[in-house]
């Protein structure tokens, strides 16, 4: 996986070769996206040589019409983003046109933001032009390279300085082979925990009472579990005790015992929320699913003394019920109504009194924890961004929607998805929950959360100041000389 900091950026006026210079260092032809309204997917991206990614952002922007003010703009807008999304950035100009005031303005908006870009000067198609190139000195840029994207002229001599800007690609350590699966059972006091662990260890190494508040610190044990496919998964199993509402904690010990149950949680690689099916779904359960949510944890739900439903209809089936088929259906609706904003987790019934269910919760854990070292490929994360953006549009905010350029993965574990785009604060919570819904549904995240972190421009200093001060901004007009 190439991590998201490896990035190079092209970045230029119109018409000076980037898209060109973008097919000519991936080694092959891309086609360009079409800017229409509402699309989100303005730039173009590629993974060259395993090594980076790399960005085009042609398509951000800078058009030959725009007069000053929306020119001054869209350069704001394309600089922006590729200080933000990039490591490296390549400053294109246009060797045989020469200098123009615009890569002036464009490299004074890199300098006043800290970065010093790669000048790459394009369309020098043989050496007797290279004293064009000599111009664009009065940038004061330290790194220049002649190009010809056309030609294929320059481009090793550049991929040497890309490939030196961005350093040894020392890449994430792999995980160790014994790792074991962290899997964390918490839930308020008397559900089962302990026995769902006894169950799954065949065994009573763990104390056992339906006095609640047997368990006063978390436990952590080891199970190896051979599945049917020959495959032997490392799991460790960490009992917590059982959570109360923070009012009604009533004792130090008690305090502490919550205190290194949350710490668990934190620690967790999956946590299952257990259940008693004779209460179903408190407030304070909500309460604890959201905090599992919040710590980036992959969540499952186990609906534990499940016998109690069953004993009930082999005796007397209740009213309005076909069978315990039928009303495990009408209780999981319920339950996923309650637990709305659960990232389609899985939902297990279980009885840790007679085993029913049990090796679900193994199957479970393991299914998650494959799908947290999946790898989101960035065309699709961007290909999806775009589809949800059109399928259902942000709302407007003082005349403006929320617009997303480009999205990439930064890590699993739990799954980070940085969104460039033109201003954080109009993506809404309930506008959050329906991209992430999408990326689960797309790329099949069961149980799994996904954290945006949204990267916005800032205020342009004009109207934060003119807001401030209760005046309107006033237009600004182009002056010809």
């Amino acid at each position: 996986m190439i991590t998201a900091d490896r990035a190079v950026a092209l970045v230029g006026r119109p018409n000076v070769g980037k898209s060109r210079l973008f097919n000519a260092l991936a080694r092959k032809r891309i086609a360009i996206v079409d800017r229409q309204p509402g699309v989100t997917r303005d730039v173009n991206t590629v993974e060259v040589d395993g090594d980076y990614t790399l960005m085009d952002t042609g398509g951000i922007g800078l058009t030959p019409e725009m007069d000053a003010q929306q020119l001054a703009d869209a350069v704001e807008e394309q600089v922006f983003f590729a200080v933000q999304a990039a490591r490296v950035i390549c400053y294109l100009v246009d060797g045989r046109e020469g200098l123009t005031p615009l890569d002036e303005i464009i490299s004074d908006r890199l300098r006043h933001l800290g970065k010093q870009p790669i000048l790459v000067v394009n369309k020098i198609d043989d050496p007797g032009l290279e004293i064009k190139a000599a111009e664009f000195s009065r940038l004061g840029l330290a790194t220049t390279v002649s190009v010809s994207a056309e030609h294929g002229r320059g481009l090793d001599a550049l991929r040497e300085v890309v490939s030196e800007a961005l350093g040894p690609d020392l890449g994430v350590e792999p995980e160790a082979q014994t790792r074991r699966v962290r899997i964390c059972f918490a839930g308020r006091p008397n559900v089962g925990k302990s026995s769902i662990c006894n169950r799954l260890l065949a065994s009573e190494r763990l104390l056992v009472n339906e006095v609640p508040g047997t368990t006063r610190d978390s436990v952590a044990l080891d199970l190896d579990f051979q599945f049917s496919g020959g495959d032997e998964i490392h799991f460790r199993l960490v009992d917590t005790a059982g959570l109360k509402r923070h009012g009604k904690v009533g004792s130090a010990v008690e305090y502490f015992s919550s205190v290194r149950s949350h710490h668990a949680i934190r620690e967790a690689d999956i946590v299952f929320l257990v259940l008693d099916a004779m209460s179903g779904v408190t407030r304070q359960d909500k309460n604890l699913g959201g905090e599992i949510l919040e710590a980036g944890k992959a969540l499952g739900v186990i609906v534990n003394k499940w016998d109690y439903a069953q004993e009930t209809f082999s005796r007397n089936p209740l009213t309005g019920y076909k069978n315990e088929e039928d009303f495990r259906r009408t209780f999981l609706e319920a339950l996923r109504k309650n637990l709305f904003f659960m990232p389609n987790s899985p939902v297990i019934f279980t009885s840790a009194k007679s085993g029913f269910g049990i090796e679900e919760v193994l199957h479970a854990a393991h299914e998650m924890d494959l799908i947290l070292a999946r790898e989101l490929p960035t065309s699709r994360v961007n290909q999806l961004l775009s589809q949800l953006l059109q399928r259902r549009k942000p709302r407007l905010v003082k005349g403006s929607r929320f617009k997303v350029y480009y999205g990439v993965q930064t890590s699993r574990r739990p799954f980070r998805i940085r969104l460039y785009c033109n201003q954080a604060t109009r993506l809404d919570a309930p506008y959050r929950r329906y991209l992430a819904a999408g990326f689960n549904s797309e790329f099949g995240l069961r149980g799994c959360p996904l954290i945006f972190e949204i990267i916005g421009k800032p205020v342009r200093k004009a109207k934060s100041d003119a807001r401030q001060s209760g005046a309107r901004p006033g237009k600004r007009k182009a002056h010809g000389r």
